[in-house]
């Protein structure tokens, strides 16, 4: 089988197409035959050795942690799935794992079957930022109709599912976005966009309840100028050494530093499954074939895109 992998940290030129053996499962496991995984941030700072100390420099590594597919082979101790369910899921561990190969072995609690209503490619598009927009809305604490938010960077696939879950709350969000993302943050739940390339965030009169920087460019010093005094800003793409700092910083100031580390479980997919049913929307900006994979994270690397960006395969 054809698999892309990376046998050394840099851009988007170590990664490689090469042929592997199809690979062999356990009793508890399930052979899927990808046929599309998503694009995500982390892939690319977990390739150029940003995350080292928790992905470890053991080679080659793959990259991709959502995916969908169809199921080729059951494990003898598998219940609930079969050959040629239509399926979604999300590798265990994407620090040291990666679905970017034609088939993948992974455990049976790792997939969900796939709703009719939803693409493959949007089913690969779920797992990782509808469970980081789930959790991120977890450490919010208390969210009501007098909520202010700002959500910096609110129109990639993160803030896509955050700003439609934050809608339902009746929260009062803010979305800071580029110009050709404003009709999809208004579509998506937002009561005001804000074009960072016409009017500085920063400069604003307006203090908010919490801030969440999606784009980690922000960050929570800058952030602090627009925080209420007993507020929040939420970090989801924090430094190792932020981490640990925040919990520290956090004793001794109202505005707090909260790191969000997300982890795709039934629980939070359950709820996104419930949301995909009944009409979540969920935006495909490019979908790229398997073997234009280094063209797919230049493209995705640069940003500026609404929605997510798919690597697919027949």
């Amino acid at each position: 089988m054809k698999a892309i992998v990376y046998q050394a940290f840099g851009n988007a030129d170590v990664l490689q197409m090469v042929e592997l053996s199809k690979p062999a499962i356990k009793p508890g496991e399930v052979l899927i035959k990808v046929r599309a995984f998503s694009v995500n941030p982390m892939d690319w700072k977990i390739r150029k050795g940003e995350m080292k100390l928790m992905s470890g420099s053991k080679f080659p590594k793959y990259t991709g942690a959502d995916f969908s597919g169809i199921v080729e082979e059951a494990g003898l101790a598998v219940t609930g799935f079969k050959k040629g369910d239509e399926v979604f899921g999300v590798v265990k561990n994407m620090m040291k794992q990666g679905a970017s190969a034609e088939y993948i072995a992974i455990a049976a609690s790792q997939i969900w079957k796939k709703p009719s209503s939803i693409t493959f490619a949007q089913a690969a598009s779920l797992p990782v930022v509808g469970t980081a927009a789930l959790t991120a809305i977890e450490k919010m604490g208390r969210i009501d109709l007098n909520t202010t938010i700002l959500v910096n960077g609110a129109t990639g696939g993160f803030g896509m599912i955050l700003l439609q879950l934050l809608k339902q709350k009746g929260a009062q969000v803010a979305a800071v976005t580029r110009s050709n993302g404003i009709a999809f943050a208004k579509k998506w739940g937002a009561d005001m966009v804000i074009d960072y390339r016409k009017e500085e965030v920063l400069s604003r009169k307006e203090a908010y309840d919490i801030v969440i920087d999606l784009s980690g460019k922000m960050g929570y010093a800058n952030a602090k100028q627009i925080m209420k005094p007993d507020s929040r800003f939420l970090n989801p793409t924090p430094q190792p050494i932020e981490i640990l700092t925040s919990m520290i910083r956090n004793l001794f100031t109202g505005k707090k530093h909260v790191v969000v580390l997300a982890s795709p479980s039934t629980k939070y997919i359950d709820g996104l499954l419930n949301a995909a049913q009944s009409g979540l929307d969920i935006e495909i900006h490019k979908v790229f074939p398997f073997h234009a994979f280094s063209e797919a994270y230049r493209y995705a690397e640069q940003g500026g895109y609404t929605g997510k960006v798919v690597i697919e395969q027949q």
